[in-house]
């Protein structure tokens, strides 16, 4: 009996932990005297193991048994026992959330390795082993690429290269079964810092394009075109199927956990579920294209509540709404849900909104994909030529949705209100990755009443956009030139002025940049006190060292932002 995988610790508060494991057979998980009975998924096992009966405010150290007998801690560990911090009222107000995207895997092969670099979260794991458990992080926040199926590294291939003769029509260069999603999965956790890291904070994630294929879900063109490739069916039921069973669950609270119906049907299925987990996919997978409030089988947007911080994350890759007029990143219904999640009353200091692709960007890049948003809603050559750029280009964030870019613009600026008698919080933050370099925004949702500093709303909430990526990625030398040319102040008044001839609106946002771009591998902490915050990004100098590369402070008594940075206003259709 092996542990393949794991223990990776997920949704932590006053009194539970969810535990997730892999291993080699089916068995029974304990954790702290609750233990779980294992699932199958395609002839692979794992279990969520609820952990309650926890103190508030404590932290707890665990082993993991399977069938009785101890697995976790490793014999010999070099590192600190694995410990279950749960929430409460003396950690309600100091969060540590540490985030980041595009962690690529590992190269076995030396000179591959020296091309992607040190790999930022290892290097942070290494130095966090070091340090008192106080100075920990209080969550990790993992906003996408955790996993590359289309971009393989040679033992990848070489694992792959024998199943031609048993399916003929699968190439050579990309994973496509659950099975091979299985190995990628253990490839990229079983780093021993990481994964130590892993077993011990307690970890957030969602998924981006690169989780299941390079611009998964830029529009309906893409998705009409990959659905005539043969094996994209199997492909998207076992990326959505394997993320469901390795990201998505622990995301959940026990609560939510035991109102989600697929976890229900598969916790009382008797022999392998990947039947059933690989129909519920291809629903997952499912465009409404109806233009109404309807939303997909599952929600996988999630909140946490991190004492007096608030977290959404939104899935802003599954869930848009890609083949119908106006194009959304997620559904009129889960937006609902969302807002409803993010203006509930209660005391916060903190609204943090993760999502994998920023909402601000470059002022060109942003214009540009307003302009070919309202290009490709058109017909004819112009729509062809929008599609194309829009595709060849990558231009399919936030900005590319003006609806939802709006609709996100709006929500900030409610949660900037008072409401109930409830103080605003004191910064609203959108984390972010994707792009390959790192930076820092601050907003003008416009919300401030003449004479009110910049980038503060009625209240003084400030607004920050705050992306980090990657935390291990090859960035090309002409990426950091074009994304050194799109902060350009000038060029992004040239193409703000041409989509307000096109046609294109302004969605009521303004933005300065006050850090980056940056470049490399990178880590982001997003640290709160009260109400102040500050963000860190620090790029890894050794196995176990890091330099900040820039510290922004969120919460400042200075005006902050300069009158030699750029302004900018983000179009929208």
């Amino acid at each position: 009996m092996t542990l393949l995988l794991g223990p990776v610790l997920r949704h932590v508060d006053e009194t539970s932990a969810l535990v997730w494991v892999q291993t080699s057979d089916p068995c029974r998980v304990s954790v702290l005297g609750c233990d779980a009975a294992t699932f199958e998924v395609a002839g692979h096992h794992f279990a969520l193991v609820q952990v309650t009966g926890l103190t508030r405010n404590t932290r707890t150290a665990y082993e993991v048994h399977l069938d009785g007998e101890q697995v976790w801690p490793l014999p010999h560990s070099p590192f600190p026992p694995s410990l279950i911090a749960t929430r409460g009222a003396d950690t309600d107000a100091h969060q540590r959330i540490v985030f980041g995207s595009c962690r690529y895997v590992k190269p076995a092969d030396p000179k591959l390795a020296r091309q992607y670099g040190l790999d930022a979260l290892d290097a942070y794991a290494g130095r966090m082993a070091g340090l008192p458990p106080e100075t920990w992080p209080t969550t990790l926040l993992l906003l996408g690429d955790q996993v590359y199926a289309d971009e393989l590294t040679p033992q990848t291939r070489r694992r792959i290269a024998g199943r031609g003769e048993r399916h003929p029509d699968w190439p050579d260069d990309e994973i496509v079964g659950f099975d091979e999603y299985s190995g990628l999965y253990r490839d990229t956790w079983s780093d021993p810092e990481v994964r130590w890291m892993l077993s011990t904070v307690p970890t957030a994630m969602i998924f981006d394009d690169h989780d299941v294929r390079d611009d998964w879900n830029t529009s309906g063109a893409w998705r009409e075109q990959i659905a005539r490739t043969p094996w994209w069916s199997e492909r998207i039921c076992s990326g959505l199927a394997s993320y469901w069973v390795h990201q998505h669950l622990g995301n959940l609270s026990p609560a939510e956990l035991a109102a989600d119906r697929t976890w229900q049907e598969v916790q009382a299925a008797e022999g392998d579920v990947w039947p059933l987990l690989s129909e519920r996919a291809a629903l997952w997978d499912r465009e409404t294209g109806d233009g109404d409030d309807t939303h997909k089988d599952e929600r996988f947007s999630f909140c946490w509540e991190l004492g007096r911080t608030r977290l959404i994350v939104i899935d802003s890759r599954n869930g848009r709404i890609v083949e119908s007029t106006p194009r959304r990143m997620v559904s009129d219904a889960e937006f609902d849900w969302i807002s409803a999640k993010a203006l509930a009353p209660g005391d916060m200091d903190h609204l943090v909104l993760g999502t994998s692709v920023p909402w601000l960007m470059p002022q060109v890049i942003s214009d540009l994909e307003a302009a070919t948003e309202k290009g490709a809603n058109g017909s004819g050559r112009v729509a062809a030529v929008a599609e194309w750029a829009r595709q060849e280009a990558d231009l399919e964030h936030w900005p590319a949705f003006g609806h939802s870019f709006a609709r996100l613009a709006e929500l900030i600026r409610e949660a900037c209100r008072p409401r109930a008698g409830d103080a605003p919080p004191a910064t609203v933050s959108v984390l972010s990755g994707d792009v390959h370099h790192s930076y820092a925004a601050v907003a003008d949702v416009h919300t401030h009443t003449p004479g009110d500093r910049p980038g503060r709303g009625p209240e003084g909430t400030r607004v920050h956009q705050l992306t980090c990526s990657p935390v291990h990625n090859v960035v090309p030398a002409v990426m950091r030139v074009m994304f050194r040319i799109t902060w350009s102040r000038l060029l992004g008044r040239m193409t703000t002025r041409w989509t307000r001839r096109t046609g294109t609106g302004s969605a009521g946002v303004a933005w300065e940049r006050t850090t980056g771009p940056l470049f490399g591998n990178l880590v982001a902490t997003l640290e709160t006190d009260g109400r102040r915050a500050s963000c860190r990004f620090e790029r890894p100098r050794s196995a176990a060292v890091l330099d900040t590369a820039a510290e922004v402070v969120l919460t400042p008594q200075a005006p902050p932002m300069a009158a030699r940075q750029r302004r900018g206003t983000t179009p929208a259709v």
